[in-house]
């Protein structure tokens, strides 16, 4: 990334970062090729922003005049309390463990190339629920152009794979390979980790690189002896070291554990709202990540409470009993608020 950014560039560039939806990228783009400084260190990243552009607006164009009639969506808004991305091989059971998980009536079937667009649902966790978007398998013989811009909403991804499938390993690095030529690159690292920072925009990366948290889905585990020796042997030949979980979509072996792991790891915070003098509505939390604030919330709400927010008022067991605070207070899973403009 070059140097000398303008902060009108770097602003349009986080909010790209952020951006679900494909008119909302396309005009963040235009923001930042009009930003950008034009000299021959820019020279790159203008074409690349050029070549964006024009994906994004033939997108949203659809097929020209008497061609086919323009397929389903290939990217949806972020809801619930995270976006997470489900892919992998083909035949690794994805579209099986979606359904297990989401209770959704996506197609399965026992051949290659069975979802042939991202199929969304979500997957229900104590008072939360996570959007789970299952994707076409990722393979060499079927390209999918769209890939990028289907995970550009997504905050991790679940790495489907089957070992008891010929030819798995090879599959599986495929799939890793093909996605990072589409700049999106599965990362071990998570929010939650021991030390890890709070996310924040990077400015000095690839804009397009999406790095996505990986926990891989080792899956058909019924069928396996020794599931932890088949995976450290995956591991090694592969080189594809994530956190990962041995479950049986089939049967439903371990499936129990992904939501709590999934919530502890993207270090979700729950916040209940409060209308002035009612009790609370502690049946439908906002979320928002590790460090999040009041204002985040009051966002959340509303922009225009945001916009106006002077103070909110804040419960917290044993620390605050409706207290004072302003908005950029950092907020703990659990916190009430009361919002005040």
């Amino acid at each position: 990334m070059p140097a000398n950014l303008t902060p009108e560039y770097k602003k349009a560039e986080a909010a790209f970062k952020r951006a679900g939806e494909p008119k909302e990228r396309l005009e963040l783009l235009r923001t930042m090729l009009r930003a950008l400084p034009k000299h021959k260190g820019t020279d790159h990243l203008q074409a690349d922003i050029k070549t964006r552009i024009k994906e994004l607006t033939d997108e949203l164009a659809g097929p020209k005049k008497g061609g086919a009639r323009r397929g389903p969506p290939t990217s949806f808004r972020r809801e619930g309390a995270a976006q997470l991305a489900l892919i992998g091989p083909p035949n690794s059971g994805k579209s099986t463990l979606h359904a297990r998980l989401t209770g959704s009536h996506a197609q399965i079937g026992e051949y290659p190339f069975t979802t042939q667009f991202p199929q969304p649902g979500m997957m229900p966790f104590e008072d939360i629920a996570f959007q789970l978007i299952d994707l076409p398998a990722i393979s060499v013989e079927h390209p999918i152009p769209w890939i990028a811009n289907a995970v550009q909403p997504a905050d991790a991804c679940l790495l489907v794979v089957d070992l008891c499938e010929a030819g798995c390993m090879e599959r599986a690095v495929t799939a890793r390979n093909v996605l990072a030529e589409r700049k999106v690159v599965l990362s071990p690292g998570w929010p939650g980790d021991a030390g890890a920072p709070r996310l924040v925009a990077d400015h000095e990366g690839d804009p397009f690189t999406i790095r996505l948290p990986t926990l891989m889905i080792v899956n058909k585990t019924d069928q396996i002896a020794d599931p932890k020796a088949e995976i450290e042997i995956f591991e090694e030949l592969t080189e594809l070291r994530f956190p990962w979980f041995a479950i049986s979509a089939t049967t439903g072996d371990g499936l129990d554990k992904i939501g709590p792991w999934l919530f502890d790891r993207l270090s979700i915070v729950r916040v209940y709202s409060k209308a002035p003098g009612k009790p609370p509505d502690l049946d439908r939390p906002y979320t928002v990540g590790r460090g999040g604030t009041v204002h985040e919330v009051a966002e959340l709400v509303h922009r225009e409470i945001a916009e106006s927010l002077k103070f909110a008022r804040l419960w917290r067991p044993g620390i605050y009993e409706g207290q004072h605070v302003g908005g950029e207070h950092e907020l703990h899973d659990g916190d009430v608020v009361e919002l005040h403009r």
